[in-house]
């Protein structure tokens, strides 16, 4: 595995295979197979892909940590803007196929409708972490305060979550298991941190 992980060829394999829904949503595009509500369906396919994309991103650590393989930690990055860019696809279906980019009613959305209103801002969250998830950006911050900017994710990834269990209403398996595997990311960093945290407690000086 470290031998497939460490290969020049496996970036791009992997960045090909991350467009692979974007392809299939033109795919079905072409061939007029996006059933009966076209904008319905790209807005839940490129919703469902966002959360994906953010668990993904967020089980690279406890992978690479399980199965002792560092080299995972290069390909996070590039799935967590990949997380962005579908989450910035949905968005713009919304706005633009569905709203026309009409401000006020989009806004009027915002307000009244609280699935949007946390899907919303389970995607503003995700604007500054994909702003600042170049190595520069590390080093302006410096890597803890980059660190603790970057938990946002989780916060990100339940907003997503919520949105999509108050979107659907009634058939709620999909979202539910999204939070089953997010409860057991977050339950996993949680565990790790509590003996770090009971040591550094021991040894603090007095």
């Amino acid at each position: 595995m470290n031998k497939v992980l460490s290969s020049h060829w496996t970036k791009p394999f992997l960045f090909l295979l991350c467009l692979v829904p974007l392809l299939l949503l033109g795919w079905r595009y072409k061939h007029d197979e996006l059933g009966a509500n076209p904008i319905e369906y790209i807005t839940h396919k490129t919703g469902d892909w966002t959360i994906r994309f953010l668990l993904i991103t967020l089980s690279i650590t406890p992978f690479r940590k399980l199965l002792n393989q560092p080299k995972m930690a290069r390909f996070r990055r590039m799935l967590g803007l990949f997380a962005f860019f579908y989450g910035c696809l949905h968005l713009m279906t919304w706005a633009w196929l569905d709203k026309f980019f009409d401000v006020q009613e989009m806004w009027k959305d915002v307000v009244k409708r609280r699935f949007i209103t946390v899907g919303m801002t389970g995607f503003v969250l995700m604007i500054p972490l994909a702003i600042t998830s170049t190595a520069g950006w590390v080093r302006r911050l410096g890597f803890v305060r980059w660190q603790r900017l970057h938990r946002l994710v989780y916060f990100s990834a339940l907003a997503g979550v919520i949105h999509y269990y108050w979107l659907v209403k009634s058939d709620v398996r999909l979202p539910l298991l999204y939070a089953a595997i997010l409860a057991l990311l977050l339950g996993y960093r949680l565990w790790v941190a509590k003996p770090a945290k009971t040591f550094l407690a021991a040894n603090k000086p007095t």
